[in-house]
């Protein structure tokens, strides 16, 4: 791919701007992508965020791109832009409206009603992008119209025809219209599809990209690769499909999603961790993939009612980067040196796998052990580099493997290594050797089975860094003449040879790090792969320079002798060594001098220290003043809900047709997110002796039915189960007697309407059926609530999925400055002794450096066989958790600093909804530090507060 005249190989990660709803954090984010040795990030737009209201389409505060796009011109980054208008992505929907539920007919198809509901978002959303583009000066280089668009799920009973190329071809000529030029690119949901390829005709995109999850979604088999996972065929596959488009991978799995009940985002990073990344991601690269995409390298939240059913509150999808921002993880390292070294190699750009196709002769070929595969995948352009990249043949083997390489240089045949032992290759493991591989503008490396991490040029010298695994041996050779071949530190270093213009230097990778000096002007640096993951490689169109260091290292700037970096530190004390041209005499580092010492071997050393000892005291939650108000008011005799919608609608145009009287299903009324409540008058004739219902909420939903003020069953929530029928036995009720039936129910979010035509996330929340027991005449008159205002929320700041039905929420109290003189004493550890809700709100003050990235996170702790509650959290009026007792796994909410205010005041809410006959308390609930980092990134600017003031209209 050639942008502005260069070619490259677009390095993506995806991020999704909404699920980190603090603007000021994502230039750091993109600040830790860029440090990775990625040039691109790709991002989803929702729709169903932007036009919550149909025809209110809102792209204001943290909803607007601008600052985004921004953000990542300012870093360097690209940007590959996902506008759907269906997305997918684990949030309610899809990412489609909710009043979408409303619109006959088939969705995501030439259907005119659907096209008609998405017009105008689409045309908005293109206008907003194509301002953005690479060819206006911005950072956007493809648009993806729709996902996953190439597959009908219900094949082979398809609800509409398929495939669907007007369909296609509209969206595209609406983008178009509206100023798009770019390429446009697809994800195909499995490489075999073929729909609208390159030149397929109407509905083609400009460029075929493909998804790929090998290992799937379950992550409680963390070890387990199952035989038949790793893909051989992909760059045959495609040059087929495409007409020989560049192999493009637009989702590549980096983890998956956490699940109700079920398995966690840490599970998942396991299973998805730094030997997956070598294996699977070398893979890639013996296709010759040219856009790769990881899905998700940052993830977020899931704050609100963003989740479908399937996820949880975190999306930290168990990426390399935490959804805390965090660099904990050892397979965000790990990536960066398979990023770093494809972003030194050109070569890589114009490659071709040649014994993939037309026959796959990878297994046994290139080494003496059958055991083992080799791809070599050429440079076909230049005709002279080749990356041969090895696996074991069966890619899940535990069984590490010794080798001789076996290949072809531009000076004959070689076996390698050449000056004595064997090559190894441990179990679930994947290298890239390298030969006739040029560097440095004049050298050349005849063949390599280190592996590069990167090069660069600093004056006339040339240094080299090279890594493996501690105990591995390894042999580089370089095309050069004699020359003196001398160890300057380290013992890595086992044999050398010069003759016939070739040196060629045999050593084993040690605990330490070995510098070589190879003629004058070349410095080959060994270390083990866990030191090779301190070192950065800073902007080197900027400042040439390569920098080891602990954590981060985000720039490296000269002026004339002095350089400049910045970085973050996870430890108080370091020595950072820096590797820069001739003509260094000073460096700052966070904007402190230095003092430098210059080593034997020509890098600069020095010290630094925090200004603090990283250790954060932070309030206990135990002893705030909490106080509550009855969060369930709905239960007193008293309580008026004249102010409700009416719950009437005789016709519904969901596929479902009503089996109930009068329509009960939430989205027909507007509401589309958070608890929704029901509330069912009838006159009793007297031979009442049961209430039957059935609720639908979504998987992992829970849901409580009262009689008056009494609750009569409840169910807790079961991660797959997305409907309950509930039976409550009515005590003896005299004839002519009112009384009122509340239904409080969990919206657990749309579902997603994967397949095109489907009605997925049409299918509805609320009561599917009722009857009572014993009178099949008693009439029930019904009315509901969610959000305040529904469609029309009241709360523009923190946007439409901010709140639910739940009394608090309705007026408001869980924002900041809240007159509670009037609400009693009472902590959420105490809780209550009866099923119902209780709001429960504290403040308490942070006092943060400035200079600290300290996540901070509430935590939840429950025994093991806790009592069944769900809890609301929500801070300075966000909402930011959702938490299931009996089902977890989700305990730890990470709030971003921008939510929180880390130097000031904060609010604290927690909605409790007990289920139990004897009610519930949270056992333990506490703050905890995420991380805590020395940092250098921009100060947080917080998200509007808004402060509580009464609402017109609240009831």
């Amino acid at each position: 791919m050639m942008i502005n005249g260069t070619r490259l190989a677009v390095l993506s990660g995806e991020m999704h701007p909404w699920r980190m709803p603090v603007g000021s954090l994502w230039e750091d984010v993109f600040e830790k992508v860029r440090a990775l040795g990625f040039n691109t990030v790709s991002f989803y737009v929702h729709w169903g965020i932007v036009e919550y209201k149909r025809g209110d389409i809102d792209f204001e505060g943290w909803r607007s791109l601008q600052p985004f796009i921004d953000a990542a011109k300012r870093t360097g980054l690209h940007l590959i832009a996902r506008p759907g208008p269906y997305i997918n992505a684990e949030t309610t929907g899809g990412g489609t409206p909710g009043w979408g539920a409303r619109v006959p007919g088939a969705w995501r198809t030439s259907n005119a009603t659907y096209v008609d509901a998405m017009e105008g978002y689409v045309r908005r959303v293109s206008q907003i992008l194509a301002e953005a583009q690479i060819t206006r000066g911005g950072p956007i280089i493809m648009v993806q119209p729709e996902n996953e668009y190439s597959y009908c799920f219900e094949t082979p009973d398809c609800p509409v025809p398929w495939p669907q190329p007007l369909y296609m071809n509209t969206l595209q000529d609406l983008m178009r219209e509206e100023g798009i030029v770019v390429p446009t690119i697809s994800n195909e949901v499995v490489a075999t599809s073929s729909n609208y390829a390159p030149g397929s005709g109407p509905g083609a995109v400009d460029i075929r990209g493909y998804d790929n999850y090998p290992l799937g979604f379950i992550c409680n088999a963390t070890s387990f690769w199952p035989d038949g996972a790793l893909p051989t065929n992909y760059w045959e596959l495609n040059h087929n499909i495409s007409g020989g488009n560049p192999n493009s991978i637009v989702e590549m799995q980096a983890g998956a999603h956490a699940r109700w009940g079920w398995f966690s985002s840490d599970d998942c990073a396991d299973m998805t961790g730094s030997s997956f990344e070598r294996v699977f991601y070398k893979n890639y690269i013996s296709f010759s993939t040219m856009t790769m995409n990881l899905y998700m390298l940052y993830g977020g939240a899931n704050w609100g009612g963003i989740a479908s059913p399937a996820t949880v509150t975190s999306y930290d999808y168990g990426g390399p980067i935490r959804e805390s921002r965090m660099l904990d993880r050892e397979k965000y390292s790990q990536l960066k040196l398979i990023a770093q070294f494809l972003r030194v190699s050109p070569a890589y750009y114009t490659t071709k796998p040649l014994n993939q196709y037309p026959v796959n002769a990878v297994n046994g070929s290139f080494t003496d052990n059958p055991g083992l595969a080799v791809t070599q995948l050429a440079d076909i352009v230049g005709n002279k580099t080749v990356f041969w990249v090895l696996r074991h043949a069966a890619y899940n083997s535990l069984e590490d493997a010794e080798y001789k390489l076996q290949i072809p240089t531009s000076r004959g045949n070689y076996s390698i290594p050449t000056l004595g032992g064997s090559l190894r290759l441990n179990g679930r493991d994947s290298k890239i050797h390298v030969s006739d591989y040029e560097f440095g503008g004049n050298k050349k490396i005849l063949y390599s089975s280190g592996e590069i991490l990167t090069w660069q040029n600093l004056g006339s010298n040339t240094i080299l860094v090279i890594h493996g695994f501690s105990g591995e041996l390894h042999e580089t050779a370089f095309l050069m003449e004699a020359v003196r071949v001398e160890v300057l530190a380290g013992d890595a270093l086992r044999d050398s040879r010069s003759e016939n213009g070739v040196v060629t230097i045999n050593y084993r990778i040690t605990d330490s790090q070995t510098v070589v000096d190879v003629g004058e002007t070349l410095h080959v640096i060994v270390v083990n792969r866990n030191d090779a993951f301190e070192f950065w490689i800073p902007e080197p169109e900027r400042s040439p320079a390569i920098v080891k260091s602990p954590y981060l290292i985000r720039s490296a700037v000269r002026t004339d002798a002095t350089l400049a970096l910045r970085g973050d530190l996870n430890q108080t004390q370091a020595t950072i060594e820096v590797f820069a041209a001739p003509g260094v005499e000073s460096a700052t580092y966070n904007g402190r001098n230095v003092s430098l010492n210059k080593t034997a071997y020509g890098s600069l050393l020095f010290d630094v220290s925090t200004t603090s000892d990283l250790q954060l005291s932070l309030p206990s939650l135990q002893e705030l003043d909490w106080k509550y108000i009855n969060g369930l008011p709905e239960l007193r005799p008293d309580f008026d809900d004249s102010a409700w919608p009416d719950a009437d609608l005789v016709n519904s145009t969901n596929p479902r047709t009503p089996t109930t009287p009068t329509s009960l299903y939430s989205s027909d009324y507007g509401f589309h997110t958070g608890n929704i409540l029901w509330r069912g008058h009838f006159t009793a004739s007297g031979g009442e002796q049961a209430f039957n219902c059935e609720i639908q909420g979504g998987s992992a939903f829970s849901v409580s039915l009262f009689l008056d003020n009494s609750q009569l069953d409840y169910f807790t929530g079961i991660y797959n189960v997305a409907s309950v029928n509930l039976t409550g036995q009515l005590p003896s009720v005299e004839p002519g007697s009112e009384h009122v039936i509340t239904v409080l129910q969990d919206h657990m979010g749309l579902e997603q309407n994967y397949g095109p035509g489907g009605d997925l996330h049409k299918i509805p929340r609320g009561i599917l059926n009722y009857n009572f027991t014993g009178s099949n005449a008693t009439r029930v008159t019904w009315k509901l609530t969610g959000n305040l205002g529904g469609e029309s929320y009241v709360d523009r700041v923190r946007g439409p999925l901010n709140e639910g039905g739940l009394y608090a929420e309705r007026q408001g109290f869980h924002q900041p400055g809240v007159d509670m003189s009037s609400w009693e004493s009472g902590s959420p550890l105490e809780g209550a002794a009866e099923p119902g809700v209780r709001f429960y709100s504290a403040t308490f003050d942070l006092d943060i450096p400035s200079d600290l990235d300290s996540p901070i996170a509430f935590s939840f702790t429950n025994s093991t066989t806790p009592a069944n509650y769900r809890c609301l959290l929500f801070v300075n009026g966000w909402q930011f958790g959702k938490y299931a007792s009996n089902l977890g796994p989700q305990k730890r909410f990470p709030i971003p600093e921008g939510i929180l205010n880390h130097r000031g005041e904060n609010t604290v809410g927690l909605e409790l909804w007990a289920m139990d006959p004897e009610g519930a308390s949270l056992e333990d609930f506490f703050l905890e530090p995420v991380g805590v980092v020395e940092t250098s990134m921009s100060e947080v600017e917080p998200l509007p507060q808004p402060v509580w003031e009464p609402r017109l209209g609240a009831y």
